[in-house]
């Protein structure tokens, strides 16, 4: 299904949709000559990931002339209702990007450095085991270099995730409805010594963000959720965009639901309080909001030039190696050798794929299941390469 959004006007393609479970809504859609073979190619890849196993896919677009919406599959697999065109879902580390967006509005503040050790924002924090503060940089945080151990690699025999992925492998509901605090997750990743020096190379760790909220709050005197809602989420007007408050665990709106397979088997995982994410990955956004906020980074509204080109210097990183991370920003690399940055973000429910190109297409890709495995993996990264690359 294709939906187009203009000028604040909503208009739904003209057409009948046919679909069964698993089986991709196809539409016939009234389009501009220009977009046909666009829509076209976007709603075969999304069919492709519907047919490999996901319950449900979405792609939005979004350029000066608004948005467009392009659906696949069902968003509630017991009633076969569709992905909701204007759905909230969990956006994972895309949380990252709105920490890291704060931390260096604060640092063209002077407020904070970002060669300056992370000892002196939080004293006594990063210590235990191997670690120390005084060793480890705020840019280093951002850019996961910091050689710091992530907190789901084994320090709570409930709290873990297979290596580079967050998908939880024990104990996955004892977990769900739990709430942890911050400094809980840090102290569980200080029971473990450093992966590496510090600066040595960038291993992705959610530790690094855990740590970065700490630090806005420390430095500012608000919590990192009141600060991306005061800086980012009110100036830009992203009414579908917040940080979850203590004990949240639904999703406010139209949703699909969220699943997440375990021993095997799907389940709704919809409901869940995501503070074992923290500033790591616990948000909730639509896809146009997510759409409107790179777009405004990218476009120099949210940064001052000099920050945003520190956020663009990048390095080699272990979850993408033909990508290059920056500061809470990713190099994104596709088949058409376009210039593309975003993030991306993973949570038990929800998968997003999401980048910004030269020319000022932004594109997010969500599904609401987390890839089981590299080939739905790649499912998804080629939905995302189709709506990025197709002409």
């Amino acid at each position: 299904m294709t939906v187009f959004r203009h000028n604040g006007l909503r208009a739904a393609a003209a057409g009948i949709c046919l679909g069964a479970l698993f089986a991709a809504a196809a539409c016939a859609t009234d389009t501009v000559p220009a977009d046909a073979d666009r829509t076209v190619a976007i709603q075969r890849a999304l069919d492709a990931t519907v047919h490999g196993g996901f319950p449900g896919a979405q792609a939005v677009l979004t350029t000066d002339a608004g948005d467009r919406t392009v659906t696949a599959g069902v968003g509630d697999i017991a009633t076969s209702a569709p992905f909701p065109g204007d759905a909230r879902v969990r956006i994972g580390s895309n949380t990252k990007t709105f920490v890291a967006t704060v931390v260096l509005q604060l640092v063209a503040e002077g407020k904070v450095e970002l060669d300056a050790p992370v000892e002196r924002y939080l004293p006594g924090v990063v210590h235990g085991s191997g670690n120390d503060g005084n060793r480890i940089t705020v840019r280093q945080l951002l850019q996961h270099t910091s050689g710091l151990p992530d907190y789901l690699a084994g320090g709570d025999p409930e709290l873990r995730a297979e290596r580079g992925t967050a998908q939880l492998e024990v104990d996955t509901e004892a977990v769900r409805l739990r709430r942890y605090d911050p400094a809980e997750l840090v102290r569980l990743a200080m029971t473990m010594p450093p992966n590496y020096e510090p600066g040595a190379r960038a291993v992705y760790t959610n530790t690094n963000y855990v740590l970065l909220g700490m630090l806005i709050q420390q430095t500012t005197g608000r919590s990192a959720s009141a600060e991306i809602t005061a800086r980012i989420i009110e100036p830009l007007g992203l009414r579908d965009t917040w940080f979850p408050a203590v004990g949240e665990t639904g999703i406010r709106g139209p949703h699909p639901v969220g699943y997440h397979e375990i021993d095997g088997v799907r389940a709704d995982f919809t409901d869940l309080d995501p503070s074992w994410a923290d500033a790591a990955g616990a948000m909730i956004a639509t896809g146009a909001d997510l759409n409107r906020f790179f777009r405004a980074l990218l476009n120099g509204r949210l940064l001052p030039a000099a920050q945003l080109d520190e956020m663009r210097r990048t390095v080699p990183f272990d979850r993408m190696p033909e990508a290059g991370y920056g500061l809470g920003l990713i190099h994104l690399p596709n088949s058409c050798g376009k210039e593309v940055w975003g993030h991306g973000g993973s949570i038990p429910g929800f998968e997003t794929r999401n980048g910004v190109t030269a020319d000022g297409l932004a594109v997010t890709v969500t599904v609401n299941q987390l890839p089981t495995s590299e080939e739905t993996a790649e499912l998804v990264q080629r939905a995302f390469d189709a709506a990025v690359c197709s002409r």
